[in-house]
């Protein structure tokens, strides 16, 4: 019973439509509850008082939400009207309930209460849809729901060759008809940065006695994040099973490591001595981990990442600094460039107070550096109604244009700097990068 609970979908209309209606009936009975009860002298001006209340309130939260926001930028993100009208109504909840335990009664500060919590509840929900980040209380509870596993080294760990033929594979009678998903433990060898258990998806294929050489994807999450997000919250294993389901089992193994260390930091992805080797975990610590226990190709033609948010600027930052590693790259909301609060606390984070050194870290300035690239792909996407965002990926996808990348765009429609624009971007920019990874093409979008 409290599995099926946990399961419980936070997005449902069935959970929804009650929370909001409950949320409504109480504040009205809050509003209008002198002249229902009309004990008090002058109950007309109690009700006035009250509907000031949820307007100051309101028009507090609208306020709030412009100061941190769109002033200060401390969330690195452009609130929609959506999510703007849900802080409004909870800060106008709060501001009757604090009208309502001055102006005295039991019985209506208790009803009070229920109705701010009540309200307080349909905004979070509602900014949750907005976000499209939870869809169950499990995974608001879970962080990581994956069993850990330990890989084994193989010998058939790193294949020098290409990708499996799919014309000639056969699919062995005993193969899984769906892959796994499971968490395993990624040192820092070289790094010594503390990552949490990263997350990885084999496809059927991989999970047989003998399996054929496969292409691999590198998945980051954003900041705040983990690397269960990309599968729970982006739905990433769901859209590369289909993908199996289609091609006998053939898709990328996928790795999501852990780059943050913890949710709240941001180590840019880049090596630095305050916040740690976030860059050399990745790049070495993780990429010899793939190579050493996974069955797939060396190639750069047969690697890509993906990411979103900061996961796609660390995306776009390692695939042009190494396209020696990575052939491919699908980039959702990226950043156009590494940041952490101000210009000035990135460099003296990040980059040791060099100015130089920041700038030069940018993709841009990478891509620029380098020149031409041979035979490289970035997928570029970003949701219709996220502006910063929508600025920066141009940016990025002009230049990359201009130094030979295949560069592709995917829009998401009327979803922001959300997980919403997350899963119709893989869902549809996935069969290009697929395709450019060595397996077969596919038409449409998964």
């Amino acid at each position: 019973m409290f599995h099926d609970l946990l399961r419980l979908s936070v997005t449902s209309r069935d959970v929804l439509v009650p929370v909001d209606v409950l949320a409504v009936l109480l504040t009205a009975w809050v509003v209008t509850a002198p002249l229902l009860r009309r004990t008090r002298a002058h109950p007309v001006r109690a009700v006035l008082i009250r509907l000031a209340a949820l307007l100051v309130g309101a028009g507090a939260g609208l306020v709030a939400v412009w100061w941190t926001g769109d002033v200060q930028d401390l969330f690195g993100v452009a609130f929609t009207p959506v999510t703007r009208m849900w802080i409004a109504f909870a800060f106008a909840a709060v501001a009757l309930l604090l009208v309502v335990l001055v102006q005295g009664g039991w019985t209506l500060r208790v009803v009070a209460v229920g109705a701010a919590a009540a309200v307080a509840l349909s905004a979070g929900l509602g900014v949750n849809v907005d976000f499209g980040f939870y869809k169950d209380l499990e995974q608001a509870v879970a962080t990581n729901p994956y069993a850990t596993r330990s890989l084994a080294v193989q010998q058939h760990g790193a294949h020098d060759g290409a990708v499996v033929d799919a014309a000639r594979w056969r699919a062995p009678a005993r193969m899984p008809r769906e892959g796994e998903t499971l968490s395993v433990r990624i040192p820092g060898t070289v790094s010594h940065f503390r990552a949490r258990k990263a997350v990885v998806w084999l496809p059927p294929a991989a999970r047989v006695a003998h399996p054929p050489t496969l292409p691999v994807l590198v998945a980051l999450s954003g900041q705040p994040g983990q690397p269960a997000d990309m599968f729970q919250t982006g739905d990433l294993g769901r859209y590369l099973e289909r993908y199996a389901d289609a091609h006998h089992g053939l898709a990328p193994i996928v790795v999501s490591p852990d780059q943050l260390g913890a949710p709240e930091p941001n180590p840019m992805c880049v090596d630095s001595r305050r916040l740690g080797r976030s860059a050399t975990y990745v790049m070495t610590d993780t990429v010899r981990w793939i190579r050493e226990h996974l069955p797939v190709a060396t190639a750069p033609s047969a690697w890509g990442i993906v990411g979103f948010s900061q996961g796609a600027t660390c995306a776009m930052q390692f695939s042009t600094a190494h396209p020696d590693v990575f052939g491919s790259a699908l980039a959702i909301s990226s950043e156009a460039g590494p940041r952490n609060g101000t210009v000035q606390n990135t460099i003296a984070l990040g980059f040791g107070g060099s100015a130089a050194a920041y700038r030069a870290a940018s993709p841009s300035a990478i891509m620029t550096a380098h020149g031409r690239y041979g035979d490289h792909l970035t997928v570029f996407g970003f949701g219709q109604d996220d502006a910063p965002y929508r600025a920066s990926t141009h940016a990025l996808r002009a230049v990359a244009e201009r130094v030979g990348m295949q560069a592709p765009l995917v829009v998401s429609p009327g979803s922001a700097h959300d997980w919403n624009t997350v899963r119709y971007v893989l869902a549809h920019g996935l069969p290009t990068v697929i395709a450019h990874l060595g397996l077969p093409a596919t038409t449409g979008a998964l």
